[in-house]
């Protein structure tokens, strides 16, 4: 019966090669969407979960109560992870992290640019990073300790053997031992770094982070099996309160795994995070798996006169409708079938490309639960598209189709039209989702942030440079190329250094208003191109600048100062400062955020990037002439610069992976919808042959001919285009309700995305009209 079933299955697809192509095709092209995009959610959701303890491990958090919000921070005290380890019973492992930064290694001659940072003792028990040599408990024990990665150690040494013992030096001051070697960070971690050395050192050179009243370090804790996380957090609530009075600081722990995907608060809720993306394109995915299965239905039910007779001659010899519906079943499962063997091709070719939109790395390994997935997905594509199909001509009746009395119902034909029209619905969505996100980001990128980001290049003041900073500033600015220099202690990116220690006559003692500290020295916001409202900027002619301060509108306005010059206002209750001057609000985080109160610090002391202006002359002469200078002041150091626009850019980095793919995904969906478009119109156009001919005859034109081809299809698109509309306004309002600063949803985005939509519809079934228009009446007469 199989065999059977297989070489009619044969014959038909031979038979009817138009429609078994259109719908191998669009199914192919489905099922490849659904894979690569299976492949991503897959990759996303391993992120982080290599870590043996990843059920126990988790990330101490704080919430900042302030006057107008809640900030959720992951940023903590320094010292918290040792006050939890040693006081809470619940705690097994716990560990303080710095910041990642590049550092200089340097064994013997050997010098190697690494990303590494400071970690507590227990890190290794804490996290699975894979320690080849040398015990967790043991490598971070000393202070001086430092444990390398295996690429590392090749770099440093040429071997991973016979490393333990050895003396590296740091930035060529501080020596440190190696005390273990790790495999290195798996693909799938969130953090990614070369060698860890010892918190105890950090907090040697950063006594700042020694304090309760401080942020910076992150913190992550281990505890005991069993615990139950809300009642640990309402025992470490009000840790930092209990050692800082007056504080405003909630301390809670959320499992490290969930950090990836559920990583935004607002206002002190969870807020989502990546998972959004992944949950954006599963959708995108059964939306366009969803389309192709409908070309299968219209066109399989829409050729369904061709197969009456078939049908009928079936059931006059007995044939029961289980069998006929087992028989069109097994067709749709054979397509599919065929069509996941072409998706695994597709998905094999385009892979590639797939991974650098999204800066991933996926390799196509066929694993068992991959055949799996594909293999579910192949069954459930095959049962939406064929059970329609298989029903619908199974339940024809013998005597009828053998007399020709078949006929199309009202209630199949307006289905086959609900279906066209959700399939162009859906595309109409996707059309204006592409407009929008582009515009979206090319607005972000492009806007005026309130200072200048463009040939603005910077580096870490590091080694010699560092000491010898001012030095090295009076030489840089003398470089050809350059047009301004100085150094800062901030990325102009995001959220660097904030506090909440400003005080003012008139402010209510009761509110907590964080500013953002920028450290700055002379020069640097001449360097940045900010522009003054009033006041001055601090200047070498002026020698008490250090006791004075330059706010932003924003920090002017939340102070209620109607005449801030001259005014005096006292920092972290040790300084009373002078307000000399205030600059025109701008942007130092993401367009997500609106402009916080920030003021600026003359702090030369305090900087640790240096960052310089040039010109659009001979911008690789210039980087070459900075990179000499930076050379000879720093012997055995690397010259690792960043452009500011770039570095700026990357702040999108997921927008911009997000409006890539859906660029793509959207012209499948269309081409998709425009294959089965094509199908329906030549069957159209086939079925309606003879009328055609009878018209021609009595004289109708080939556009008279065209329209009354086109008119039906045209009906269905423009009903999609009024179904579409609001439903995407709907939507992409409430994605640019994610950004601060944003584009207003313009009508020219759904004029657009319905005038392509219709185009598209047009030309496919114009092609077919004006074919058929074309037929000679005589041709369209004859009798088979």
């Amino acid at each position: 019966m199989f065999r059977h079933y297989l070489i009619l299955a044969l014959r038909n697809f031979r038979r009817y090669k138009s429609s078994f192509i259109i719908n191998l095709f669009g199914l192919s092209m489905g099922l490849a969407v659904t894979l690569l995009i299976y492949l991503w959610v897959n990759d996303e959701l391993q992120v982080n979960k290599f870590h043996e303890k990843s059920s126990q491990l988790y990330q101490v958090m704080e919430h900042q109560q302030y006057a107008d919000n809640i900030m959720t921070t992951n940023s903590t005290p320094g010292i918290i992870s040792n006050e939890l380890k040693e006081n809470y019973p619940e705690v097994v492992y716990a560990a303080g992290t710095s910041w990642i930064n590049d550092y200089t290694l340097t064994f013997e001659e050997t010098n190697v640019t690494a990303e590494g940072y400071h970690v507590g003792a227990d890190f290794f028990n804490i996290f699975s990073y894979g320690l080849v040599q040398g015990d967790p408990d043991q490598v971070l024990s000393e202070k001086y300790a430092v444990v390398i990665s295996e690429e590392l150690a090749t770099s440093l040494f040429g071997t991973t053997t016979d490393v333990i013992g050895k003396t590296i030096e740091l930035e060529h001051s501080d020596n440190l031992i190696i005390s273990g070697v790790f495999k290195g960070t798996p693909r799938n971690s969130s953090y990614q770094f070369d060698f860890v050395m010892t918190f105890e050192f950090f907090l040697e050179n950063n006594e700042w982070a020694t304090t309760w009243g401080s942020n910076g370090p992150s913190s992550y804790v281990i505890l005991q099996e069993g615990t139950d996380p809300a009642i640990f957090n309402s025992k470490i609530a009000s840790i930092i309160n209990d050692h800082k009075e007056q504080n405003n600081v909630t301390v809670f722990v959320v499992p490290y795994v969930n950090r990836y995907l559920y990583g935004h608060f607002d206002n002190g809720q969870p807020a989502g995070g990546r998972i959004d993306t992944i949950k954006l394109f599963s959708v995108i995915a059964v939306f366009i798996l969803l389309i192709a299965c409908i070309n299968f239905m219209n066109l399989s039910t829409a050729r369904a006169s061709r197969r009456a007779k078939e049908v009928g001659l079936k059931k006059a010899i007995g044939a029961q409708k289980r069998s006929l519906i087992t028989q069109y079943l097994g067709e749709s499962m054979l397509i599919s079938l065929i069509s996941l063997f072409v998706a695994f091709a597709m998905v094999w070719m385009f892979l590639p490309v797939f991974n650098e939109i999204t800066s991933k790395q996926i390799e196509l390994q066929i694993s068992g639960n991959l055949v799996l997935i594909g293999l579910i997905i192949m069954l459930i594509t095959g049962l939406i598209a064929g059970s329609y199909p298989a029903l619908y001509l199974s339940r024809f009746q013998a005597v009828s189709v053998l007399k020709g009395e078949i006929r199309g119902s009202i209630g199949e034909l307006w289905a086959r039209r609900g279906l066209v029209i959700f399939q162009f619905t859906l595309s109409i969505i996707l059309i204006v989702s592409v407009l929008v996100i582009y515009k979206q980001i090319d607005f972000v990128q492009n806007k005026n942030l309130g200072y200048n980001k463009d040939n603005l290049i910077y580096f870490e003041a590091t080694g010699e440079v560092e000491k010898h900073l001012e030095s090295f500033l009076v030489e840089l600015n003398n470089v050809t190329g350059v047009e301004i220099a100085s150094s800062m202690a901030h990325s102009m990116l995001s959220r660097n250094n904030n506090s909440s220690g400003v005080k003012w006559e008139g402010k209510n003692p009761d509110d907590k208003i964080l500013f953002e500290c920028v450290r700055v020295n002379y020069d640097m916001l001449e360097t940045l191109g900010v522009e003054m409202v009033e006041g001055r900027t601090f200047s070498r002619d002026f020698g008490t600048d250090s006791t004075k301060i330059i706010f932003n509108e924003a920090a002017i306005k939340v102070m209620n100062m109607e005449e801030p010059i001259g005014q005096v206002i006292n920092l972290w209750s040790r300084y009373d400062l002078e307000i000399i001057g205030v600059v025109k609000d701008f942007h130092f985080q993401s367009l997500h955020s609106s402009i916080k109160p920030l003021f600026f610090l003359l702090s030369p002391e305090h900087n640790w990037k240096v960052t310089a202006r040039i010109d659009n002359e001979n911008i690789p002469a210039t980087i070459a002439a900075i990179k000499d200078l930076h050379d000879r002041f720093n012997p055995g150091f690397e010259f690792n610069y960043r452009f500011q626009d770039e570095r700026y850019a990357r702040l999108y980095a997921s927008e911009q992976q997000i409006s890539k793919l859906s660029r793509y995904f959207a012209g499948i969906a269309i081409l998709i919808s425009s294959l089965g478009l094509f199908g329906l119109a030549a069957f159209t156009a086939e079925r309606r042959n003879k009328e055609i001919g009878i018209r021609k005859a009595l004289g109708s034109t080939a556009a008279g001919i065209v329209y009354l081809l086109s008119k039906d299809f045209t009906q269905m698109v423009i009903v999609a285009i009024l179904i579409g509309t609001p439903a995407s306004y709907y939507l992409l309002k409430s994605y640019l309700e994610g950004y601060a600063y944003r584009i207003d949803l313009n009508i020219w985005f759904f004029i657009v995305a319905g005038i392509i939509s219709l185009l598209i519809a047009l030309l496919t079934v114009g092609y077919q009209a004006f074919k058929s228009a074309s037929t000679n009446p005589a041709n369209c007469l004859r009798e088979e």
